[in-house]
């Protein structure tokens, strides 16, 4: 039997940091890659690594990386068969997916079908609890404002037990969740969750689910061929957090019993693999310290952005294999050995933002140095002299360290950290730093709130 052919040239529907790891799996695959930017982003480096570069016009996202149309063109004109959509922006736009495979050319990432049932968040979460995975209990889906909600409505919503957590049904990152402890914070909460929902996702979906107390935010890292063959390749911890958004990642998850982990990862490859999921995924699940139980998030079906601690720990290039797999190759090609773990990996990701507010900081990255050494590797999509723009995510890097267990990872990530030289923005350093430096985090016993007492004068 012939081997599918792997793609001649790739579009890459992004910028910054995944557009230049995007850049360096195409290389080593062979194939060649044609780079996009906005005004904006025309002096930073993917676009020079890149073996093409186009033009997609002004900075607002809404001109550039979110234009299809745009970006269709791009396709077009460099002759590309496959498009990588990175993270964020249209990386999970069913559309965009469905217009890349009308055009004739390979979307690398999951059917559009897929796209849609996860992206809708009770859709997905109905489609897991249908099949044995256990979700938080939770609200039917409302579209009106709380002072228009019937009795019977409003009955259903608090009957789940406060507190709870509301939550749009589409969209995701974290924007229009906000919890509610009694039904005067639940009728502001709603409304103003189901505003922010509009105004960032164009839907007015609505839902509660039961707010776990202290929770941890544990992801299962999917590869999937086109033919039916799934694998997960263990966990990542992602409990540090700031507004519903993710600061520190690392696997294995510590503390959480070896063959839960291991009894969840053989579930979901089992009803992942036997609905024909394929390419890449990440599901999302908290876990609950208390009953020592996982209840299902969400599915993301794309690459994350803390994919690195995986490839640290596996040895695999997750970024090479979503594009073999997305080119029709068999799971056995691409992984014929089952990968197993390696030590620990722990990644920091550095904003471009007030450390005492989180709010984002764009300036010129004057002094700009990142460290390097071994058992480190650094991800950014800048360099000294770039300016960082408020049009996009404040991400700057992510560090990433690697070590033979948990303890000297951290070491080794805070020595990183303290070597950090950066100018002309304010950044999150400081809040890294302590939250490495936490007894919490020390321990193992991270969890999603410990922002509480790490920032406590954000919640007076």
């Amino acid at each position: 039997m012939t081997a599918p052919a792997m793609f001649r040239k790739v579009l890459i529907a992004n910028r910054g940091a995944v557009a230049a790891r995007v850049v360096r799996a195409l290389r080593a695959l062979g194939v060649a890659s044609v780079a996009v930017y906005s005004d904006a982003d025309a002096d930073l480096p993917y676009v020079r690594e890149a073996d093409e570069a186009y033009a997609l016009g002004p900075a607002t996202p809404q001109h550039s990386y979110l234009n299809i149309t745009a970006l269709l063109g791009v396709l077009q004109r460099s002759g590309a068969d496959a498009v990588h959509p990175g993270y964020g922006f249209l990386s999970e736009n069913a559309d965009f997916a469905r217009a890349v495979e009308a055009y004739g050319a390979t979307f690398i990432g999951p059917k559009a079908d897929w796209i849609d049932l996860m992206g809708h968040k009770t859709k997905a979460r109905d489609f897991m609890a249908a099949r044995g995975i256990p979700v938080a209990p939770s609200s039917p889906v409302y579209t009106a404002e709380w002072a228009d909600l019937s009795p019977e409505q409003r009955a259903s919503i608090t009957g789940v037990g406060y507190p709870v957590l509301v939550k749009p049904a589409a969209g995701g990152g974290g924007i229009g969740m906000l919890p509610a402890h009694d039904d005067e914070g639940l009728a502001r909460a709603w409304d103003t969750a189901r505003s922010l929902a509009q105004r960032s996702f164009s839907s007015v979906e609505i839902y509660v689910e039961r707010l776990v107390q202290k929770p941890r935010h544990v992801e299962f890292q999917v590869l999937a061929d086109r033919y039916g063959q799934v694998r997960v390749l263990f966990e990542r911890d992602c409990s540090v957090q700031r507004r519903h958004q993710k600061v520190l990642e690392e696997a294995p998850a510590p503390g959480i019993p070896r063959d839960l982990l291991d009894a969840t990862c053989e579930r979901i490859a089992q009803v992942l693999g036997s609905f024909g999921y394929d390419v890449i995924g990440t599901v999302e699940m908290l876990y609950d310290t208390v009953d020592q139980r996982f209840h299902f998030l969400e599915m993301n079906t794309r690459l994350q952005v803390e994919h690195a601690v995986t490839e640290e720990v596996t040895g695999v290039d997750l970024v090479c294999a979503q594009v073999r797999l997305a080119a029709g190759q068999r799971m056995k090609d691409v992984l014929p050995i089952a990968p197993s773990l390696n030590g620990h990996a722990i990644e920091a990701r550095l904003y471009a933002e007030d450390p005492q507010r989180f709010f984002p900081s764009p300036g010129p990255l004057t002094v700009f140095e990142l460290p390097q050494g071994p058992g480190l590797r650094t991800e950014t999509g800048y360099a000294q002299g770039a300016q960082v723009t408020p049009y996009y995510d404040p991400m700057l890097a992510k560090i990433i360290a690697h070590g033979q267990d948990r303890e000297t990872a951290r070491q080794r990530l805070l020595t990183a950290l303290e070597s950090v030289q950066i100018q002309g923005v304010k950044t999150n350093l400081a809040f890294l730093l302590d939250a490495l430096r936490s007894d919490d985090f020390v321990s193992g016993q991270v969890h999603t709130e410990m922002v509480r007492s790490l920032r406590p004068q954000l919640f007076k």
